[in-house]
């Protein structure tokens, strides 16, 4: 009996999440459902406004529509999951709806990171290539760039996964996470995972150093052109239409490397709010900056904000 006991195989998951803070819990609940309301509402309008205004029918609105229904799409992913987790006592997940959830999150967000690197590709053409921007970027160019982003997301996040659920788990099964973070879900396994960690360490260099290296350098390019507009006006306006981007690129990378690049605590009473710590941001990363990027483009764009008050104003009139 031992031996059929230590070789049975888990079916489901039981999330830690904040049970170790259960009075940050209900506050956490309305905080994180707030969010999510906004992620929908703000990321929503941007996708219609997109879609019904004509003169926002260009590629850098058509990459930005992508995104948003990407950020609606990734945080549906797991946000449920969490606020479920906030409200249940014991926060068990399906061992299949956990590799589901799993798939998801690496789907949109290996995605969100080839997407940002074509729309700073837009960018470069339009402020340093003008001439040739309708050209270089045609429906025929930048309809491919999007679907390749998701095809390249879709495609990894098959290979992690299936990489992923064919280990055996076979012993504990509390994922001291929210979700089904996979490195949270790896810990677990009963088994060699070298390749697992090989895998992993390959994809962070294709999906978060590469779209890093090639944005980077494109905004050399970028702001060199700037600099040489002999008018201050000039230099304003052409800043102006990559400044939204830009600030959402800073915000999505500076977290994922705050989250992956800091070290990590090497006092043993720290433990606990070490890991405390790595939840909280991230929850930042996988909320709060999808909830940030259709603020920021509103913000930081004279069209979208324009287009946002004629459909409001269409309503109204409506009426």
């Amino acid at each position: 009996m031992e031996s059929d006991n230590q070789t049975s195989f888990v079916t489901e998951f039981v999330l830690l999440g904040l049970s170790a803070h259960p009075k940050l819990e209900k506050t956490f609940f309305v905080l994180i459902l707030l969010m999510y309301l906004v992620i929908l509402l703000g990321n929503g309008v941007l996708i219609l406004v997109t879609v019904s205004t004509s003169h926002l029918h260009t590629p850098m609105y058509f990459f930005l529509g992508n995104l948003s229904f990407l950020d609606i799409c990734y945080t549906t992913s797991s946000v449920p999951l969490i606020l479920d987790s906030f409200l249940t006592p014991r926060k068990t997940i399906p061992f299949s709806a956990c590799a589901v959830q799993m798939f998801l999150s690496i789907f949109m967000g290996a995605t969100e990171c080839v997407l940002l690197s074509m729309m700073a590709f837009d960018r470069y053409v339009a402020i340093c290539n003008p001439l040739r921007y309708p050209v270089v970027m045609s429906k025929a160019a930048y309809v491919p760039m999007a679907a390749g982003s998701w095809v390249a997301g879709g495609a990894v996040s098959i290979v992690q996964t299936s990489l992923a659920i064919r280990l055996p788990f076979c012993g504990d099964n509390v994922i001291n996470h929210f979700t089904c973070e996979i490195l949270a879900v790896l810990k677990l396994a009963c088994a060699d995972i070298s390749i697992n960690v090989i895998s992993m360490g390959v994809t962070n260099v294709i999906f978060l150093g590469a779209p890093v290296l090639f944005i980077s350098v494109s905004y050399v390019f970028i702001i060199a052109t700037i600099l040489r507009i002999p008018s201050a006006e000039g230099r304003k306006k052409a800043f102006s239409t990559c400044s939204a981007h830009l600030t959402v690129v800073v915000v999505f990378y500076g977290t994922i490397l705050f989250m992956y690049g800091k070290p990590k605590s090497k006092d043993p009473l720290g433990t606990d709010k070490q890991d405390l710590a790595d939840k909280l941001i991230s929850l930042f990363y996988g909320v709060v900056t999808p909830m940030l990027n259709p603020i920021i483009y509103s913000l930081r764009n004279k069209d979208v904000k324009a287009a946002v008050r004629n459909l409001v104003s269409q309503k109204r009139f409506s009426r």
